[in-house]
């Protein structure tokens, strides 16, 4: 990169800058820990010696912190797909149980939102169909980090909520379901044909909760790819054709993904959660009542604290899911 011609064909330059950036990704944390690791090795038989236990306690506990991050590495190693290491589209769909499901769909969105913060990612809703009564009928939040859409892929499928209905005067407990679907963050330089005619563009003004940003006009767009029924919308951009961008971005992703699966043959594997938003599909339940149990039916992995989970605790049933089939 530091040739003189390095910048000559832009399009190699960037590539080049890409490759390297996608290996410092694995190199920088490496060297980190290994220094980290090598100063502790270092400083805790002294600490010993000289019977400073507050320090002993200290160094102890970067050990545990050491292994921890490298235990994250390991896992990072099994997101080897060609785009895991996007950023990505997470969709979330209520399903059966009518206005339970809708709340329940935003439930899912909080959790979502609250966990790529933790992990240090952005998030966006990009668009949201609000509920009759309460809650959202679907939302799509644009989630923007490195190998976002290697761990976000894990949560594809039906998730099963069970709980007393804060929506039932009687206090009966409900069962509701929603679905989520992911899709990779696909760069404007793959070859995906869009061609105009297969295009329906509809404009609506943009509605819910959006502050000062959602105005009074015509602003929001939704778009429909004819041929193969993939409806796309965005409302969350301050003009129609910021909107109309975010689109296209969003369905060029969609289109690409369902190529990928064409030409792989890889519609059981990828399709497979994505089954009926109902009874017997679900990948995951989250119990509330008459006891407390979150536990994904695909690894087995479970925990009783279900509101840490819902507070964006997903790491651990992520990991599972990466350790058994990533």
């Amino acid at each position: 990169m530091e040739l003189s011609h390095f910048w000559d064909n832009p399009e190699t330059a960037k590539k080049v800058i890409s490759e390297t950036n996608a290996l410092k990704e694995w190199t920088s944390p490496y060297r980190d820990l290994e220094t980290r690791f090598a100063d502790v090795k270092d400083l805790l038989p002294e600490a010993s010696k000289s019977g400073d236990e507050a320090f002993v306690r200290q160094l102890i506990a970067e050990l545990g912190n050491i292994e921890r991050k490298l235990a994250e590495l390991e896992i990072r190693k099994m997101l080897a797909g060609p785009h895991d290491g996007n950023s990505c589209y997470l969709s979330i769909n209520a399903g059966a149980g009518g206005t339970e499901a809708c709340d329940w769909a935003l439930m899912l969105s909080r959790m979502y939102q609250r966990w790529a913060a933790r992990r240090g990612w952005e998030v966006e809703i990009i668009s949201a169909v609000e509920g009759d009564v309460a809650g959202i009928k679907s939302a799509t939040l644009y989630i923007k980090g490195s190998f976002a859409y290697g761990y976000c892929k894990a949560e594809r499928g039906v998730h099963r909520l069970v709980r007393i209905s804060p929506f039932d005067s009687n206090a009966r407990r409900h069962t509701s379901f929603a679905s989520i679907d992911v899709v990779p963050e696909i760069e404007d330089d793959i070859a995906i044909e869009i061609r105009p005619e297969d295009l329906r563009v509809d404009t609506y003004r943009a509605s819910g909760a959006g502050g000062q940003h959602v105005n009074k006009t015509d602003s929001a767009v939704r778009i429909t790819h004819l041929s193969t029924g993939i409806v796309v919308s965005c409302q969350s951009e301050r003009s129609q054709i910021q909107n109309r961008e975010r689109c296209m971005k969003l369905l060029r992703a969609k289109l690409y993904e369902r190529e990928v699966e064409q030409r792989e043959k890889q519609i059981a594997a990828l399709g497979d959660t994505k089954k009926e938003i109902a009874w017997g599909s679900q990948i995951r339940n989250y119990v509330l009542q008459p006891y407390t149990l979150a536990k994904d039916a695909r690894t087995g992995y479970e925990t009783g604290d279900v509101q840490s989970v819902l507070d964006g605790d997903l790491d651990p049933f992520i990991d599972a899911f990466l350790k058994e089939f990533g």
